[in-house]
């Protein structure tokens, strides 16, 4: 009998040291848990205050690209009255013979604008490396042919200005570059709010990862703390069966009364354990303390 008790008293203390074990990683976890579940709110937290700019930075996008289309509209106008300007101004000078290609298709006349956009474009192909060796000498050739034709537009647009109705050609004029400059600010206010809206809708995708990795953490560590504290708890049996054993050993002769209250209370806690309620911590570690 002493041989029995004694190995059951070595069992005894193996188990509660092992429950002890398990309601220390259980409480670990549960310690993750909780930083791992703030993380996650206030990341996603994050994420709703950046969609929120997204939305208002696409809307103010379509916006001003409503904008421009009404800039443009105006834009087109300044333009037909500048052509009727030009064709009244034309009218009292020798017409042009019209010329073609060598297709037979009319070719439109050069305009201070076309050859404008065309300098323009040449000059970023060759910032871009794309007129080099030979092409070199032959872009310098190009360029400076256009440039002589844009002086003798100016000239030919001057002096058509200073005709009969001239007047009228110059208010086109004006109306017509402040409305192309009114178009070019809408456009690249326009620009930049989609601009704003990628890099925000960019920082949302990298914020939502980190939130949806915290979540993923969250529900490892939940797990892990769940199993441990299943463990515990088969602990905590194994440790009532073995305590019960030992009070039953021990007798109800010495000091009964008392061991009866505390063997009572162990299997009120057990008993409330096993049917599926839920025990505090105080309780648990009060159940592990009863010997």
């Amino acid at each position: 009998m002493t041989e029995l008790k004694g190995l059951l008293e070595e069992r005894r203390k193996m188990v509660d040291k092992k429950a002890t074990h398990h309601r220390e990683i259980r409480d670990d976890w549960n310690a993750k848990t909780k930083e791992y579940t703030t993380t996650r709110n206030e990341l996603n937290n994050e994420v709703r205050e950046l969609i929120v700019q997204v939305r208002e930075q696409r809307d103010l996008r379509d916006q001003m690209n409503e904008m421009v289309r009404e800039k443009k509209k105006v834009r087109e106008e300044a333009n037909q009255r500048v052509r009727d300007a030009k064709e009244a101004a034309r009218a009292n000078q020798p017409e042009q013979p019209q010329q073609f290609d060598r297709r037979g298709r009319p070719i439109r006349p050069d305009t201070v604008q076309s050859v404008t956009r065309t300098m323009q474009r040449l000059e970023r192909e060759f910032e871009q490396g794309k007129h080099t060796g030979k092409n070199e000498t032959k872009y310098f050739k190009r360029m400076k042919e256009l440039s002589a034709k844009l002086k003798k537009l100016k000239e030919e647009q001057s002096s058509m200005t200073e005709g009969e109705g001239s007047e009228a050609l110059r208010q086109a004029m004006a109306d017509q570059e402040a409305a192309h400059t009114a178009v070019k600010e809408a456009a690249d206010a326009a620009q930049s709010a989609h601009d704003l809206m990628i890099e925000w809708n960019t920082e949302v995708d990298k914020q939502r990862e980190k939130a949806e990795a915290a979540h993923r953490r969250l529900r490892t560590s939940k797990k892990e703390a769940d199993k441990e504290h299943s463990l515990y708890i088969v602990s905590l049996r194994c440790l009532h069966s073995i305590q019960d054993i030992l009070r039953a050993m021990r007798g109800a002769s010495e000091g009964g009364g008392q061991r009866q209250s505390s063997s009572e209370e162990t299997q009120d806690l057990m008993a409330k354990l096993l049917s599926g309620g839920t025990l505090s911590t105080e309780e648990l570690m009060q159940l592990q303390r009863f010997d």
